[in-house]
């Protein structure tokens, strides 16, 4: 089947763990903890589907409040998928960063009562939750850090592709970048040829504006410090 984070598609099978799914197609949702069920980075709203995913768990109880559970909210690392169907989630980071650019003021302060509303109420009952797991052995030390630093190298690596997504020219091979009239670098020379009238060239780049000039004015610039 195929479900939705962050509106990408990202091919899932029931018995599937949500946060798994979203760490192997690399989507954007948070897993500091690398699913211990402490941090709550892995938070997600449910916008369709939520009759695709597991009931929620004592952990998801203890950590979200009815409030976020009636707007779909819940944890990527307790969300089991258990049947087929359209399921499409939104992380929280996503969630808000489209309040902030579409300008919804009003959503923006709904969302921030509602996280407020979230903290003051669940904070008590998720310490305990955490204390009583350690406390019953749920939780072993060893285990949560392994969990902890898999969550960190995950995390790295999605920032890693969304920064290359974000700047492809940086996929490039040095050799790529380096080569004269067919580089990314000449690319950005022609512009500040252009910007400067030929007085200003990039270093170790030519330009398709001077090819047939063969030595290239540069304006020498002075930096004096007083």
């Amino acid at each position: 089947m195929i479900i939705f984070i962050n509106d990408k598609p990202c091919e899932a099978k029931t018995g599937d763990l949500l946060l798994k799914v979203a760490q192997h197609h690399k989507c954007h949702i948070g897993y500091i903890c690398g699913g211990n069920g402490i941090c709550q980075s892995c938070f997600v709203y449910v916008k369709e589907g939520m009759e695709c995913l597991s009931p929620p768990t004592k952990i998801e109880k203890a950590f979200i409040s009815d409030k976020l559970f009636q707007e779909g909210g819940r944890l990527g690392c307790q969300s089991v998928i258990v049947k087929e169907g359209n399921l499409r989630v939104l992380s929280r980071a996503e969630h808000l960063r489209r309040l902030v650019i579409g300008l919804n003021v009003p959503g923006f302060v709904i969302y921030a009562q509602t996280i407020g509303y979230n903290v003051v109420n669940k904070l008590p009952e998720g310490a305990g939750n955490l204390f009583d797991r350690v406390k019953k052995g749920q939780m072993n030390p060893g285990d949560s850090l392994g969990k902890i630093g898999n969550g960190l190298v995950q995390a790295s690596q999605l920032a890693a592709s969304t920064i290359m997504e974000t700047f492809p020219f940086l996929q490039y091979p040095a050799t790529i970048l380096a080569e004269g009239g067919k580089g990314v670098l000449n690319s950005a020379t022609d512009f500040v040829c252009n910007a400067s009238g030929g007085r200003l060239h990039l270093p170790g780049t030519t330009c398709s504006c001077c090819e047939t000039e063969k030595t290239p004015v540069i304006e020498p610039v002075k930096i004096s410090v007083k």
